[in-house]
Order: structure tokens, then sequence, then C-alpha cells
């Protein structure tokens, strides 16, 4: 099929992961017939302004102004990189956007380890970005596009769930995963570590792509 009348979507992973973690969500997205973009970026190693300038031209080779619509499936601090690079880079042919657990109003994780040299040292500038009480201007203060989100409530980390008020994914509440402007968003029970692997992540995912909604019921992904 020519590229101009087929979609795609460009996926970008968390802090401190690679593109082998959304390996099986971008599977589940190409098998409906997407081409997919699973960029892998340095994510420890520089600013989110500075990540949106590496990604850059990778998703411009990707060719996207041949494709009808370019979406964006996004997982943690992912959800902020794009909001940065939309701020910066909006593609004409921008289509919609699922965020994964985006820590859009900070993460409590993130504020209580902030000054620790060991979370300094891994997580790297833009683990400095995640914080409840950080504010750019890159990062926009809401968004103008389609955009579905998708929260976790499940969290394995016993100290985390007690720093995270309300209900949580063990790394942001429910309530930090909101952003104004969002289309839709959605509760599903998983933790942070694993919700880009969770079965009704993937199928809400593609129902959004799809839809532009999480409402409407799904076929089998399998």
């Amino acid at each position: 099929m020519n590229t101009v009348q087929k979609e795609a979507v460009v996926i970008l992973h968390g802090i401190a992961r690679s593109a082998r973690s959304m390996q099986s969500i971008a599977d589940c997205i190409q098998r409906r017939g997407f081409d997919v973009l699973n960029l892998d970026y340095p994510s420890t190693k520089h600013s989110l302004e500075e990540l949106t300038e590496k990604i850059h031209p990778q998703v411009d080779r990707f060719n996207v102004r041949e494709y009808r619509k370019l979406h964006f499936v996004t997982y943690s601090m992912g959800g902020l990189l794009v909001r940065v690079f939309l701020n910066r880079y909006r593609p004409e042919n921008l289509g919609r956007v699922v965020m994964l657990a985006p820590p859009n109003l900070g993460s409590e994780v993130a504020d209580f380890w902030k000054n620790n040299w060991l979370y300094q040292k891994i997580y790297g500038p833009a683990g400095q970005q995640l914080t409840t009480d950080h504010t750019s201007p890159v990062l926009g203060k809401r968004v103008d596009c389609e955009l579905g989100i998708i929260a976790g409530d499940r969290s394995i980390d016993p100290l985390h769930w007690l720093i995270i008020p309300g209900p949580n994914d063990g790394k942001v509440s429910v309530e930090s995963t909101r952003l104004k402007g969002m289309t839709a968003h959605t509760v599903i029970h998983a933790t942070h570590t694993f919700i880009m692997n969770n079965p009704e992540a993937h199928r809400l995912t593609v129902c959004f792509l799809e839809n532009g909604s999480f409402l409407n019921p799904h076929e089998n992904l399998s």
C-alpha cells in the first residue's frame, strides 16, 4: 500500500528503558496495519529539550509526511517527551496520541528521590524534570490534539505506595496522569513497570488509535 494511504505510529519508551521494552505493544499495533517506528533514545543522558532534538531527525527520516496520519504512543516519561516534541515540531499530519502512565503533573517518587545521588546518577537530567514542582513552557499546559491517557492503579512497591497519595501505579498517581485538554482518560489494573505489556492496555491503545475513544468495543488482538 502507498504510504500516503497508510497511518503510522511513533512509539516512545520511558526513562531508563529501551525500545525493546515496548516491543510487545509495537507488535500489537503493527498487526492492526500501522507502520511503526519504535524509537530508542538516550533517556538518562539529556534533558527533555535535548532529547527532543535527538529524536526529531529520526522521526523525520521515518518520512512521516508521506503518511495520512502520524500517531504517537508513549510510556511514562515518553509522554512528557512527546509534549515537548509536539510543541516544537508538530507534524501537519498529526493523528492521535496515547499515553501510558504519563507523569503529566509529575511523580511523587521523583520528588522523594530527586536529591539522592544514586537517583541523579541513574536517571540523569531528565530525572530532575519528573518532579511535581517542575514547570517548563516547552511542555505546554494543555494539548490540542486527540489524546487518550491510560493510568494504572496497582503497585508492587510498598514504600512508593505510601509516598504517593491516592490510587497509583507505584510511580505515578492516577491524578498526576491527567492533562488539560485530554480527550479520554481511563484506569486499568496494572503497575507502572509492566503496563506497556498489559493486554488491556494493548486493546485500549489500538481502540483509541482507530476510533479516538476507549469506549468502542474491539475485536480480539491476538
